[in-house]
């Protein structure tokens, strides 16, 4: 950053929507914007802009502004110090207050007209959402850990599965709905604000749970619908070990506007500050694609090759050193990939057509501990959350290995499984585990997918299976970038259950692979001699951090337990924030998060999954916090959720609910 260049920060102001809500903004401003202005970046979330964000926020947005834009970011409505009730993501409310944000940044005496769209996670997915809208002050977004279909590839479901992380992020969300607007911000009429936020943002799980399938819900504000809709440059970017990263590949493909995609050895958290591999200048990325598509200077952005991507290479699962190297791709797809096919024999994985056992068959029901070492489905860059040794899993599932190989070998795109399969019961789910397995037997998850099997034929219209028939179905795997070493050994798993990270089917299933009709499609990467290598992506760099103090530490912790005694198995999580002392507006605040997903005698009645969240928040004498608990557990035919929300101001509870729901299983 230029130390030259000087920023003034307006720490909040208010823009007015047409029903006269008014969302509240913090903006940074290069020094001499109303007399030349510049360009603006809007990042627009609910994750509230004068606290749980401070700090990030004023990194980056410190940066773009000496850099020469002006950085806005905007709490969504009903979040933070923002007028209104926040009732769900993605709701059109949102779009129309966002198309209102950009025409009141465009009108700005210090904008000159053009904005460019950022964010990650949710401002990722509003920013595609948006620009599907074509409003005309856009000129360009970077969209980072996001999805372009809410339904299949998203933190709700996966295979036409229930994933957990759809119960650990609505629990999420719960939390940060129950949180007061800061009274220093809002004035006296925090309180009326706040219980209105505790009686009438709703219980989200309850609303996801009600569309187990691809209905108009989950269309709405997925731009896969029509990705013709965006009509400005595009920036996709992720993690592999995010649970977003496939969404790169697929609109680095479809889209027909430039575009660029970049997958590094992330969590899902921005490249400069995430984890477990090397970050990047990813800041500095973002400045030469705003100066390029928003400034109109030649930053060389027109050279780069489409797809940037970390090549992963052997790794111990056990140790969280990440090795590998930067490829890149000049187009996507790639002429580079090739699909090796691979035939499932009994235990072995055969080139060709070297299976001699035709018409053999296997069956599998595994045990529900299959998933406990799979780790979360979407990784916030913790080294507690990456998946475990997989021989811990394996003991459960069918296992087909290659021979030791020849010669090193890279993979990169997505991999497909053919099955030709039966189940023994109506709804039956299939889990497919793709790993590396180096000299010493230590098996690495390089990919995984799972199918819920009533969703066979698609997720808009799930049918339940006719137990025994057998039936042919394609999965695809996550898409990958590994480097397979000589020596090492590819194990495709199934299993019939991956809990905790997928909600198990109504009841057990015992499936049958028949071999004759299973196929692995291997994208085997052989780049030619003269492929270009990505450009040095440089050291992290971002704006001063602002004043603060340390007053606990963050502490996440997995931990799985067998109580011999009573035969319960549960995976523990802590997920608590740091408690800090911001001192700019002399607040204290910090999270607390317990997630447990447990069962008994391995019964399919007993899963559970319950998550806690306490809140808190200090300036004076003044204290506010909040308590959000949701249980989630389930029978063969429904799922039974029971939540609870205490808010207190000060030592006095000042807000009280619960919630009994019940939800029928839909083929699910």
């Amino acid at each position: 950053m230029d130390p030259e260049t000087r920023v003034r920060v307006i720490e909040h102001t208010w823009i007015t929507m047409p029903d006269g809500c008014s969302l509240s903004a913090r903006i940074w401003l290069p020094e001499g914007a109303e007399q030349n202005p510049v360009p603006a970046i809007l990042e627009y979330i609910p994750y509230r802009k004068n606290d749980h964000k401070a700090l990030r926020d004023a990194e980056i947005h410190g940066f773009f502004a000496a850099h020469g834009y002006a950085g806005v970011r905007v709490d969504l409505r009903g979040s933070g110090d923002s007028d209104g009730v926040l009732r769900d993501e993605y709701l059109q409310q949102e779009l129309d207050d966002g198309l209102e944000i950009l025409r009141w940044i465009a009108d700005q005496p210090w904008c000159s007209g053009k904005v460019g769209l950022f964010g990650l996670s949710w401002g990722g997915f509003n920013g595609l959402q948006l620009a599907a809208l074509q409003p005309p002050e856009l000129g360009a977004v970077i969209s980072v850990c996001s999805s372009d279909d809410r339904y299949a590839d998203d933190v709700h479901y996966m295979g036409g599965c229930l994933l957990t992380d759809n119960l650990s992020w609505a629990s999420t969300m719960f939390g940060f709905n129950s949180c007061p607007p800061d009274p220093r911000v809002v004035g006296d009429r925090w309180r009326e604000m706040w219980l209105e936020r505790l009686e009438d943002s709703g219980l989200w799980l309850h609303q996801w749970l009600e569309h187990q399938r691809r209905d108009d819900y989950w269309k709405h504000a997925s731009v896969c619908e029509d990705y013709s809709a965006i009509e400005v440059p595009v920036m996709a970017v992720s993690g592999w070990a995010d649970g977003y990263s496939n969404t790169v590949f697929r609109l680095l493909e479809h889209l027909q506007v430039p575009r660029a995609g970049l997958v590094g050895p992330w969590g899902h958290k921005y490249p400069h500050m995430g984890g477990p591999g090397p970050t990047i200048d990813f800041l500095g990325e973002c400045v030469r694609w705003w100066d390029h598509w928003l400034k109109g200077i030649d930053r060389g952005v027109d050279s780069d090759p489409m797809a940037r991507l970390w090549l992963h290479d052997a790794r111990s699962p056990l140790v969280p050193e990440i090795t590998g190297e930067w490829i890149a791709e000049e187009h996507w797809p790639s002429p580079n990939i090739h699909y090796g096919e691979f035939e499932l024999a009994k235990g072995r994985l055969v080139s060709g057509n070297g299976r001699t056992d035709e018409a053999e068959a296997l069956t599998i029901r595994s045990p529900l501990s299959v998933g406990l070492f799979a780790g979360k489905w979407c990784s916030y860059a913790e080294t507690t959350d990456l998946p475990s040794d997989q021989r811990l899993e394996d003991g459960g599932a069918l296992v087909f290995d290659t021979d030791p190989l020849e010669a090193d070998l890279d993979l990169l795109g997505d991999t497909v499984l053919e099955l030709e399969i039966s189940a023994d019961r109506p709804v039956a789910q299939v889990a497919a585990r793709l790993s590396d397995v180096d000299p010493d037997d230590r098996a690495t998850r390089v990919t995984f997918g799972i199918r819920n099997l009533a969703h066979r034929d698609g997720h808009d219209d799930p049918q339940p299976l006719e137990p025994g028939r057998r039936y042919r179905t394609r999965m695809r795997l996550n898409e990958v970038a590994q480097r397979f070493r000589r020596g090492h050994r590819i194990r495709l798993a199934i299993s019939s259950s991956y809990w905790p990270l997928a909600w198990p089917a109504p009841e057990p299933a015992r499936l049958t692979l028949h071999l004759e009709g299973c196929r692995l499609h291997l994208p085997e990467r052989r780049a030619p001699a003269d492929t270009p290598v990505p450009r040095d992506l440089g050291e992290p760099r971002q704006a001063p951090t602002p004043a603060h103090t340390l007053l606990a530490p963050a502490h996440r912790e997995w931990k799985v337990e067998h109580n011999l005694a009573t035969n319960e198995v549960a995976l523990d999580v802590t997920n608590n924030d740091p408690v800090l002392h911001l001192h700019d507006n002399d607040l204290v605040f910090g999270r607390d998060v317990r997630e447990r997903y447990s069962y008994r005698s391995d019964v399919y009645d007993t899963v559970r999954g319950e998550v806690v969240h306490t809140r808190h928040f200090r300036r004076g004498d003044w204290s506010a916090r909040t308590v959000t608990r949701t249980v989630l557990t389930s029978t063969r035919d429904a799922f039974l959720i029971r939540a609870t929300l205490d808010a207190y101001d000060g030592d006095v509870r000042v807000f009280a609910k619960s919630w009994d729901e019940t939800v029928p299983r839909d083929c699910l």
